[in-house]
């Protein structure tokens, strides 16, 4: 990779890591980050991978810095940025399927990964209530992630020259 170009890979990492952590501190302001139903609007980013790999460790650096400032429980730090890691990846990976298929790993790898950790982190210590947290987490994945994410994917697709 030459110089320029890993610059402007660089540049956009950290802008999209930026902008999710904004977007993120906005969602915790408005309590929407965190426990049982999140609709984190910084999820929308998670499409960008359809666009470009910078996003990848965009999205990854994002979610940990996000989790860090709204003072997230170890856990959910760590075990949401891994969710995060997987997301960006499966997305990057199916880029040249349709978008709405881009939008799957995000929400499944969150519905999945956040219950344990509001059950575990946030010591409601009863996977009895695994269910009921894979539907809300799922449910505001959805509208983040999907929703949004798919509203972000048709605003820039015809700028993809841009990444």
């Amino acid at each position: 990779m030459k110089a320029k170009n890993r610059t402007q890979f660089l540049t956009h990492a950290a802008l999209i890591a930026a902008l999710y952590v904004v977007l993120t501190y906005l969602a915790n302001l408005l309590g929407l980050a965190n426990y049982a139903i999140q609709v984190r609007f910084s999820e929308a980013l998670t499409i960008l991978p359809v666009f470009t790999a910078a996003a990848i460790p965009g999205l990854t650096v994002g979610c940990l810095l996000s989790n860090i400032l709204i003072s997230a429980h170890p856990f959910d730090t760590l075990f949401g940025t891994l969710a995060t890691l997987l997301a960006a990846v499966l997305t990057y990976l199916l880029r040249r399927r349709h978008p709405v298929f881009a939008t799957l790993p995000p929400i499944f790898a969150n519905a999945a990964t956040v219950p344990f950790v509001l059950i575990f982190a946030y010591g409601l210590d009863d996977l009895t209530a695994y269910p009921f947290f894979f539907l809300t987490v799922g449910i505001g994945e959805v509208i983040s992630a999907g929703i949004l994410g798919l509203l972000l994917y048709y605003a820039l697709r015809k700028r993809k020259n841009l990444f």
